[in-house]
């Protein structure tokens, strides 16, 4: 399969020695004092390693991540909470009081960035200094990127919150960012000040619009947003509201490129010129009264600004909202035929793991891991539910119910990481095969449990998961889906252990615990020539040998059911031979 990863063991080996050498390394340096850096060599280092990092992509002719014979290498299993104070209550200090292996708690460090960022696909680094001009490098693990551009780049002063000072793998003293919410980008650009008249004030905030739809023009989105929020500052002072309404209605357009969706659904709200009534509120008069003595151009903006109402509401899981606001847009443009819902995707980019915990190697879907965290740290109405409705073994129990603080969301990414690992799911083609190493998180449908003898099974209608029941089920009966159905006991118990910590106890596989030893490898070794000729088959490798393919495929099904107790087996699916039976039904 094209989305395997092939890990000899001695490479294993080899991450896994680095990762708790390492982590045995810095657990004799808690508290030691940061031994200081020459600025002018650490300056020159973060260049030169900046430079080579930009002329090996240019080589390489990377676009994007690189592919699994590069995979990178990630150490988990040392969680700590995030920071859940705002910035302005903490006490400052400076890089020359840092001990190393050491959170800082109740503390923060105001640093400017010194050198070029050194970019990488799960990591960014760079040297920063302090008032006291003392330098030091800085490391942001895994969540680099913020509005589409990586963070370090974004700015040139930062506040690194409650600053954690260890080391990295290589032995490298840095100050390390793994919650996006510890690193505080400092503003280049104040709000605008208000003219002294109304007529000034509209021509500023024109022009602010203007600057934003050009930069909008060029997919210059965070310098078009800019414009936008100083425009609205601006025309939110004027007497009519038409001025700040368009703005709004831009502004929420950049806001859904940038996955901002709570932004973008109140900026949309806010552009509304003749609103439907909130069927919410105690008055709610008739719903038609809004298209009446408005005119074309009017209903036409309403229509824009309630489709983007909707789609942002649809990112945010609020699908009852989302129906209303689509249905209030076709109620508006009935003929319009071009709304159509923005269908998010997740990276596929994936990391190998060492979790401390249980010196377990993983491959983990960090892709996935980025873009839950970026979708949660951009839209604070989603945090709460995602760390309090799921299950994960870090719990994250000293930050546990602090979600926000002044400074903006908080987002555990150690909670997620966990999160992840025991919920997510990865999406499988129409044969049963991996569909090109996409995965996803349906918060809903992780709540089920697992047997190897479900009663439903999933599909997928693109972004949406529907749970379809494969038998009747009973009124109290509870709702099951299998995690892993490979046809090997042996390799489906490891894949429950590793992937979700548990061993699978259901009476398939108490039936399959009780064969011989002799007899389980010889089904597993069958039930591998199976996996071939079917991934042959979704290869389209079939054509004008399908009748050879059906012979093969009776043969190995009729092998595979010689490996089965008929009186032990009775009533139980055949794992091994299941997707060979559905084959030979076509």
């Amino acid at each position: 399969m094209s989305n395997a990863v092939y890990l000899t063991e001695q490479e294993a080996a080899r991450i896994k020695t680095t990762v708790l050498n390492s982590a045995s390394k810095r657990a004799t340096l808690i508290g030691n004092a940061r031994t200081p850096r020459i600025a002018k060599d650490a300056i020159s280092q973060a260049t030169g390693a900046a430079l080579m990092a930009d002329m090996g992509a240019m080589s390489m002719g990377q676009t994007q991540a690189p592919d699994n014979s590069s995979i990178p290498a990630l150490a988990v299993g040392q969680p700590y909470p995030p920071c859940i104070v705002p910035a302005h209550e903490l006490q400052p200090m400076g890089l020359a009081d840092l001990r190393t292996e050491t959170h800082h708690r109740g503390f923060k460090l105001v640093v400017k960035r010194a050198s070029p960022v050194v970019t990488g696909v799960v990591r960014s680094w760079a040297m920063v200094q302090d008032e006291a001009e003392e330098t030091e490098r800085i490391e942001v693990v895994l969540h680099t990127l913020r509005d589409g551009q990586d963070v370090l780049e974004s700015a040139k002063e930062f506040v690194v919150k409650e600053p954690y000072f260890t080391l990295t793998e290589e032995g490298e003293p840095t100050l390390r960012i793994d919650h996006p919410s510890d690193l505080v980008v400092v503003p280049k650009d104040k709000p605008p000040a208000v003219p002294a008249t109304s007529e000034e004030t509209e021509k500023k905030a024109v022009a602010q619009k203007t600057k934003g739809n050009n930069a909008l023009g060029k997919n210059e989105l965070l310098a078009a947003l800019g414009h936008y929020t100083a425009g609205i500052t601006l025309a939110s002072t004027l007497p009519t509201p038409d001025l700040a309404r368009d703005i709004h209605r831009n502004r929420s357009h950049v806001n859904l490129l940038l996955q901002h969706y709570d932004a973008a659904l109140s900026d949309a709200l806010a552009a509304l010129i003749n609103p439907f009534p909130d069927p919410d509120s105690d008055t709610n008069p008739d719903t038609e009264q809004n298209t009446k003595n408005t005119d074309s151009r009017t209903t036409e903006l309403d229509a824009k600004s309630y489709f983007r109402a909707a789609t942002a509401a649809y990112h945010l899981t609020n699908y009852p909202t989302a129906l209303r606001y689509f249905q209030h847009q076709k109620t508006l443009m009935p003929t319009d035929r071009g709304a159509a819902t923005n269908i998010a995707r997740v990276g596929a980019l994936k990391a190998m793991t060492c979790d401390i915990r249980d010196e377990r190697m993983r491959v983990a879907p960090v892709g996935l891991e980025r873009a839950v965290v970026d979708r949660a740290f951009n839209n604070a109405s989603l945090v709460a539910r995602l760390m309090t409705e799921s299950f994960g073994d870090w719990d994250g129990a000293e930050g546990k119910g602090c979600f926000a603080t002044d400074d903006g969301p908080v987002v555990d990414v150690f909670r997620v990481h966990d999160i992840i690992a025991r919920n997510a799911f990865g999406v499988a083609g129409k044969d049963g095969s991996d569909a090109g190493g996409s995965a996803g998180f349906w918060p809903y449908a992780a709540l089920i449990n697992h047997s190897c003898v479900p009663n439903t099974q999933r599909e997928f209608v693109g972004d949406l998961m529907v749970i379809r029941a494969t038998k009747p089920i009973a009124k109290g009966e509870e709702i099951v889906h299998s995690y892993d159905e490979s046809g090997d006991y042996a390799e489906r118990q490891e894949a429950l252990l590793t992937m979700w910590g548990f061993e699978c106890t259901c009476v398939l596989c108490e039936a399959e615990k009780g064969d011989e030893v002799a007899v389980r490898e010889k089904r597993g070794k069958l039930a591998r020539e199976a996996d071939e000729l079917l991934k042959g088959v979704a290869a389209g490798g079939a054509g004008s040998n399908k009748r050879l393919v059906m012979a093969k495929a009776k043969r190995l099904v009729a092998a595979l059911e010689e490996t089965y107790d008929e009186k032990r087996y009775r009533g139980l699916p055949r794992l091994a031979s299941q997707r060979l039976q559905q084959l030979l039904k076509k």
